[in-house]
């Protein structure tokens, strides 16, 4: 086996403990109850429901920030998608036994947390518009982060890349 390849055997090997470590929290009812929910509100509901509120309380000043999250969103999902085609990395909970998988999965594969991705990416975006709203957005992204790796949806490095990729994609919708 070349260095290489022993190093990202032991950084998947990690990728995998970190993972079922996580999704122990799953096996309490609360726990998976509350984060099936985040996740099921991270699905776009959240989102959909926050540019609706800022259109309503305040149609012209929330227009052009709404109009860019639409962008990001929908250049996010673009992204994501032909990620999981290309990369086809299967589920936690495919994968390692152990694993209890705690909702169905929108899609085939986990590599990157699309959740992730446009979590941060939207809560980038509207915080820069509307910075009273960074906090909780803030702690509502990192519960949709965590609900992915509990859920045993995505291994911690998906949920890594995905929120790189959308602080990227964010970051790049400025400069546009």
């Amino acid at each position: 086996m070349l260095p290489l390849d022993l190093t990202i055997s032991r950084l998947q090997r990690c990728d995998e403990r970190l993972c079922l470590a996580i999704n122990g929290a799953s096996r309490h009812f609360s726990v998976l109850q509350l984060f099936r929910a985040v996740s099921w509100l991270g699905n776009g509901i959240f989102w959909y429901m926050l540019m609706l509120a800022l259109l309503i309380d305040d149609a012209q000043g929330a227009l052009f920030p709404v109009l860019q999250m639409i962008v990001v969103g929908a250049v996010s999902t673009a992204t994501y998608s032909a990620l999981k085609r290309r990369t086809g990395r299967r589920r936690p909970y495919e994968v390692v036994p152990a694993v209890y998988a705690g909702a169905a999965p929108l899609d085939a594969f986990s590599f990157p947390s699309g959740h992730t991705l446009h979590a941060v990416a939207f809560t980038l975006v509207a915080a820069s518009y509307f910075p009273a709203l960074a906090g909780p957005l803030a702690a509502f992204t990192l519960l949709v982060a965590a609900s992915r790796v509990v859920l045993g949806l995505h291994y911690p490095s998906d949920v890594l890349a995905g929120a790189a990729i959308g602080a990227g994609i964010a970051g790049a919708s400025f400069w546009i």
